[in-house]
Parts: C-alpha cells; sequence; structure tokens
C-alpha cells in the first residue's frame, strides 16, 4: 500500500500534467530578470491580485523575511500574532537577519488578532521605544478563515497610525475558496501578501511576494542578500502556473473530505474532535494512547504528526482522494474500536 500523509499540506507531490508542464517550461536566467516563465507568474498574481509586482522565492519562509525586511528598518517593530507562522515557526529570522523586533499577541479563538489589543502594542514616538511600522496577519489560521470584515477593519488602525498591513497568505486560497469569494478580494486590504503555491495548490516549490514596484525592488534584493536568488527557476514557476490553473477550485474537495473525516471520528470513543476548518481537522486523545496510536497508524501506513497532549492535526490535501480517505477512517476505527473493546472489564458470570 501507499502511504497516505497527513502531516501537511507541503507533502504533496506533482501531477503528471504538472510535471509535463514543467518539463516544457520556457526558462532563462532568473537573477538577471530573464526567465520569461518566471516573469509570467509574478505578472500572473500581481495582475489578479490588484499589486504592481511580484517575486518569485523558494519559500514562504523567505517570502515572509522579505516582507518584513522591506517593511522595516533596523531598529524598527512589527505586530503578528503569538502563535503566527512567521513569529513562532521561521525560526526568528526577522530578528536575526533583519534587527527588526516582534511584538506578539494573542490570537482570539477565531484567528484574529484583537485590534483593541493591536493599538494598544503601537508605540508612541520615542526613542526609548522600537518604532512599530507593520502589522502581519495570517490567513487560514489553523485553518480557520480570518472574516472579511475583520480584514476591513484592520486596515483602518494601519492608515491611523501609519502602519504597513502585510498578509502571511500561505493558504489564502483556502480562504477565498471556503469563503466563496475571490482570493484578490482576500487580499485587496493589505500592502503586501506572501502566496504559497507548494501547498494545497500542490506545486513542488515556491511562494509570490506581492507589493508595490518599490517594494518588490527592495525586497528582491534581500532575495539575492539571503541566498533565495534561483537561475532557470521557470521550471519551477511552471508547476506554480499549472497549480494556479487546474487545482484552485478543487480545494473545495479538501475542505469537504475534512469534514467527512471530522464526522467520522466524531462518534469515535476515546477521541475528541476539537474543530474542522477549511482543510484540516484537528483531534485530541489521551496522552497515555499517543504511542499506541502511532504504531497503529504507522502499520495502516497512514502518516500523522503528533503535538503536545495528544493533540493531532490532521490535513487534507491533493494526493488524498475518497479511497485514501476511507483507509484512514477505518485505520482510527480499528484502532478505538480494538482498545476501546480491549478496556472494558470483562463481563460477570451468569
Amino acid at each position: 500500500m501507499d502511504w497516505i500523509d497527513l502531516r501537511s499540506d507541503t507533502v504533496t507531490r506533482p501531477t503528471a500534467p504538472m510535471r509535463e508542464a514543467m518539463a516544457r517550461a520556457e526558462v532563462g536566467d532568473d537573477v538577471y530578470g530573464e526567465d520569461p516563465t518566471v516573469n509570467a507568474l509574478q505578472q500572473r498574481l500581481a495582475d489578479e491580485l490588484g499589486f504592481a509586482a511580484g517575486l518569485f522565492v523558494p519559500s514562504g519562509t523567505q517570502s515572509n523575511l522579505l516582507a518584513l525586511m522591506a517593511h522595516c528598518g533596523r531598529g524598527d517593530e512589527y505586530l503578528i500574532g503569538m502563535d503566527a507562522h512567521a513569529y513562532k515557526y521561521e525560526g526568528g529570522g526577522a530578528a536575526v537577519l533583519g534587527s527588526i523586533q516582534p511584538q506578539p499577541i494573542v490570537h482570539a479563538i477565531d484567528g484574529t488578532l484583537p485590534l483593541d489589543a493591536v493599538e494598544r502594542a503601537i508605540k508612541p514616538i520615542d526613542p526609548h521605544y522600537a518604532r512599530t511600522t507593520l502589522l502581519c496577519l495570517e490567513n487560514t489560521w489553523h485553518g480557520r478563515p480570518l472574516p472579511p470584515d475583520y480584514l476591513r477593519n484592520a486596515r483602518a488602525p494601519c492608515d491611523r497610525e501609519g502602519l504597513r498591513l502585510h498578509l502571511d497568505g500561505a493558504r489564502m486560497y483556502n480562504a477565498a475558496v471556503a469563503q466563496g469569494v475571490s482570493p484578490r478580494e482576500v487580499a485587496r486590504h493589505f500592502d503586501s501578501v506572501s502566496v504559497c503555491l507548494s501547498k494545497g495548490l500542490g506545486a513542488p516549490v515556491g511562494s509570490v511576494l506581492l507589493g508595490t514596484a518599490a517594494l518588490i525592488d527592495t525586497a528582491r534584493r534581500w532575495r539575492k542578500v539571503t541566498g533565495g536568488g534561483m537561475r532557470q527557476a521557470g521550471i519551477l514557476a511552471a508547476g506554480c502556473l499549472h497549480a494556479l490553473d487546474h487545482h484552485v477550485e478543487r480545494l473545495a474537495e479538501d475542505h469537504a473530505r475534512a469534514a467527512r473525516l471530522a464526522e467520522a471520528l466524531a462518534g469515535l470513543e476515546g477521541l475528541e474532535v476539537l474543530g474542522q476548518h477549511t482543510n484540516m481537522v484537528f483531534v485530541a486523545l489521551p496522552p497515555g494512547r499517543v504511542d499506541a496510536l502511532k504504531a497503529h497508524m504507522e502499520a495502516a501506513r497512514v502518516r500523522l504528526v503528533f503535538g503536545p497532549l495528544g493533540a493531532v492535526r490532521l490535513v487534507l490535501h491533493l494526493d488524498v482522494d475518497d479511497a485514501g480517505l476511507a483507509r484512514v477512517i477505518e485505520a482510527f476505527a480499528a484502532f478505538f474500536t480494538s482498545t476501546e473493546v480491549a478496556s472494558r472489564p470483562p463481563a460477570p458470570k451468569p
């Protein structure tokens, strides 16, 4: 049996048609700005999302880093969620490489940053303080799409206080599909947006940073400094273009399968379904059963990632079809049925 990998939607593999598109890609030297396929990808996303320019980079982590370093100067500060990817899971790059101070804010349960807390965190103009320059949001956050009204309202304190607004849109297309709006509608409130093509959209590598022409010029320099300049990168960009052409609307299939998975797991005794948002399902089990479940799922050739205190995130994606979903549900059911039966006291003798 093939493995079914629910650790993340980053594990997707390029489809056969995507590989064909990559093999046919017209290429040039992107560091010189001469790769026509990279240029086409950058211009397409800039046009579709309403920005002046775009920059193709190897990863979402680098895209966010370049945005932070282009928006902020040495000694500046950015406001960001305490559990946001660009703060918690990107190696502290803004502080290490940009000398930019993060000011984390506790998320609300829906993934928003309370705007009253944002306003309180903005520093006064005073030499004692770092200069608050940027607010950074993430969409989706743990699979939750940020509410459209919130995106509109988040613009107000930025305009009032002279902050720029950046979106880590690693799964922005999931948010747009789930809310039934265009990606441009999600992006239009921001000064810059990072879009990842290698998660649910299924490209093997690549993100695009979008913003003003001046911002992208600055980001291009920082891309070179941080080692992100690629040469004949059109081979990769072709996969991203194929993903935009063929894999956006199908994100709804991942969301539907995630909902079916959550419904099936909710009926298993000993497993708590904490929530399901877009393509993600979150469950919890008693910590004492983690090792046994891990061994059971490995034997069933299902890969999971286990967080602290028995928490598990299950991510549906391009490589999990209906048959794969059925295998996952069957593997969970077999474990919890067998362990539940084994834990019952013996029936009393007549």
